[in-house]
């Protein structure tokens, strides 16, 4: 059995923070109170109309779904804010999924057919918004590809001022309006 020299590691790889790891076991931090609005485009309608939240918001509420069409999201979550009597003075409200933007747009015209909420429904079709704000998950089996985490931010002066994120990714116990809205 030959001997092996063992190559001497240098003490800058010994000695640095624990976070600059590769690895660690800390949790995945999802958007929090005070970080800005993501400065990414997404699309109101078709591709050509994009719209950046970072430069659209003051205050209101982006609300975060899963995916448009589908039955939470069609019967229960976006309903509660089209119907919740707090609307009108939440300020600008976005809705936001990793669709497409004739989807999105389809979708508004199904819920708001003449737009009486005012609530805006924007595409984010490669998912960046959601990567942006860590609300990402990995549902390839069922959508296809990643989608976001079901959430609701309230915004003011274009920081969020309170997440709710649900615990699950796609429940209903913390971002439905009457908990978002009061």
């Amino acid at each position: 059995m030959a001997f092996r020299a063992f190559r001497r590691v240098p003490t800058a790889i010994i000695s640095r923070p624990l976070a600059a790891r590769q690895f660690h076991a800390t949790p995945r931090a999802f958007v929090q109170v005070g970080d800005a609005v993501p400065d990414i485009d997404l699309h109101e309608g078709s591709p050509a109309n994009k719209v950046n939240l970072a430069k659209e918001f003051g205050s209101g509420v982006i609300i975060g779904v899963p995916a448009a069409f589908s039955g939470v999201c069609s019967q229960k979550h976006v309903p509660s804010y089209l119907e919740h009597p707090k609307l009108a003075s939440a300020g600008k409200v976005f809705v936001v999924s990793v669709n497409d933007a004739f989807v999105m747009k389809a979708w508004g015209d199904n819920l708001d057919p003449i737009n009486q909420s005012g609530i805006r429904f924007l595409a984010d079709p490669t998912g960046a918004f959601a990567k942006a704000l860590d609300v990402g998950f990995d549902v390839i089996p069922v959508f296809g590809h990643t989608r976001s985490k079901r959430y609701a931010l309230v915004i003011e002066d274009g920081k969020v001022k309170s997440v709710h994120i649900e615990p699950d990714n796609t429940g209903t116990d913390v971002s439905m309006a009457e908990n978002v809205l009061g």
